[in-house]
């Protein structure tokens, strides 16, 4: 556990959950409720959107799609991230932390500068953008709170699954985590991440979206079991959460995921004592200037993600010997 720091206060743990570091004048179970608040606020936002029905919170019915150079952005984008930025300032009006959203990274962010943000929220209203369009019902929602850089707090949200998961990210790497995963009537259900260990019998889950041959070839040469196709980062995390595959690898470059792809999801996993890094090891970075997440990441229930990355380190030597994973 990190000692509270001058500004930061440490927050009291609930029973048998780990005490978490937030800033000054912020408690857990306060920022754990309106969280809630806020997550369920956007599954009835996003399910009327995609049903057509008249948005709750006065929010305009009509859904438009834009296909900018960043993808698909819908209405249902938009007015989630108002009900997200307008929900935290109501209920912490003072708190020393600043919002990053996807819709208004472009305002916020210069390419090669950091926030001066020693607190973060990173929020993605609507990951998955492309199949909450298609219909599939597989997007989410991701809220993350950093600490330089370093994710503390995650919740993934995933509205036709009715299923909100949050964790709470232990302070260092020997220190425990706690995941959970919560109904609407607040109902709570621990992970349970498969027992799988060799490499032959782990499932993986993929994206339908986001495929191409250098992946397709690590995948052969990874020789991994079944396969599962599943939208958005954290649908494919909330499936490793569940025990239903136990690991889900991101390859790309300059058209990579994310900060806000990755942040929540990453939180969440690792607080239920799963990983995700690169293939070499290194944990992955936010807020240093580049919101790209480019390499090969891996994120894994936990106990094979060694012999995963060193596996895929290997065989992309081959496949694609200039790639940095």
């Amino acid at each position: 556990m990190q000692p509270a720091s001058q500004g930061i206060a440490a927050a009291p743990p609930a029973a048998g959950r780990p005490a978490v570091c937030l800033p000054q004048g912020v408690a857990l179970e306060p920022l754990l409720a309106e969280l809630r608040r806020l997550s369920w606020g956007a599954a009835d936002i996003l399910r009327a959107y995609g049903r057509g029905v008249q948005p709750p919170y006065g929010f305009p019915l009509a859904l438009s799609v834009d296909d900018g150079g960043e993808g698909p952005v819908s209405a249902a984008d938009l007015a989630v991230n108002q009900w997200l930025l307008d929900g935290f300032a109501a209920a912490f009006p003072s708190a020393a932390w600043t919002l990053l959203s996807e819709e208004t990274a472009k305002e916020q962010i210069r390419a090669g500068v950091p926030l001066d943000a020693e607190w973060l929220w990173i929020l993605d209203p609507l990951d998955g953008t492309k199949d909450f369009l298609q219909g599939t019902g597989e997007y989410a929602v991701h809220l993350a709170l950093l600490q330089r850089g370093e994710p503390v707090l995650g919740v993934v949200l995933l509205p036709e699954l009715e299923e909100l998961w949050f964790g709470l990210v232990g302070a260092g790497a020997e220190a425990p985590g706690q995941a959970w995963r919560e109904n609407r009537a607040g109902e709570r259900f621990a992970p349970a991440l498969s027992p799988r260990r060799a490499l032959g019998e782990l499932v993986l889950v993929a994206s339908r979206n986001h495929r191409d041959q250098r992946l397709e070839q690590l995948l052969q040469a990874l020789a991994l079991g079944d396969t599962r196709a599943v939208g958005s980062v954290g649908g494919k995390v909330a499936t490793i959460l569940r025990g239903d595959a136990d690991l889900y690898i991101s390859l790309s470059g300059k058209s990579a995921p994310k900060d806000w792809d990755m942040a929540a999801p990453e939180a969440v996993l690792r607080a239920a004592g799963g990983a995700f890094s690169h293939a070499d090891g290194r944990p992955l970075s936010y807020n240093d200037g580049d919101v790209r997440q480019a390499g090969c990441l891996i994120a894994s229930h936990g106990p094979s993600h060694r012999l995963l990355c060193e596996a895929a380190a290997v065989a992309l030597a081959t496949i694609d010997p200039g790639f940095v994973v």
